[in-house]
């Protein structure tokens, strides 16, 4: 799976009109389902193509999209990549895929982000904002710092964890203003 940008080519309008299909494939009412899941989504995109917005493929279906901002915090020293509003498709929420397979997609949307942070939005801290507490399991093996592992720290706090990259030197160019 890849984690790309939302453009012109791959709006939120078409992503929901792919998990519109899904859900009413299952027999839901997609009106009432997307009421309040897909809402921040809806005023993100109110003025048009949203370059923080981003969305999890297998190139067939659209698994998961989140909102992907980098910014300054005055506790870390360098930029952090800030990602929040996950939602999945409502395969997911629907049972039709099962446990462990929402486990990969969410796994997959958090590697998509290590990838954005060491590549197109640099930075050197992650925070990830997990669709719910009973999230942090899947990431719970990443606590362990070791001599392999891609982060220098590495915490669970709820739906929050918050991770520090080693080597995320960021060039003082491109640190934010």
């Amino acid at each position: 799976m890849r984690l790309l940008p939302m453009s012109p080519d791959k709006p939120w309008r078409s992503i929901k009109a792919q998990w519109k299909k899904d859900a009413e494939s299952v027999g839901e009412d997609f009106s009432t389902f997307s009421t309040g899941s897909y809402a921040a989504f809806d005023a993100l995109t109110k003025d048009g193509d949203n370059p923080s917005l981003y969305y999890l493929s297998d190139g067939e279906k659209i698994h998961a999209a989140c909102q992907v901002s980098r910014l300054m915090m005055s506790k870390f020293p360098t930029p952090i990549l800030r990602t929040r509003f996950v939602v999945v498709s409502p395969l997911y929420d629907l049972g039709v895929m099962d446990a462990g397979q929402y486990a990969q997609t969410m796994v997959a949307l958090f590697c998509g982000i290590v990838w954005l942070s060491r590549d197109t939005l640099s930075a050197g801290h992650i925070r990830f904002f997990l669709k719910s507490p009973g999230d942090a399991q899947f990431f719970a093996a990443l606590r362990a710092v070791t001599e392999l592992s891609p982060f220098s720290a590495f915490t669970i706090d709820g739906a929050l964890i918050e991770c520090s990259l080693k080597g995320a030197e960021v060039p003082e160019a491109m640190e934010m203003a």
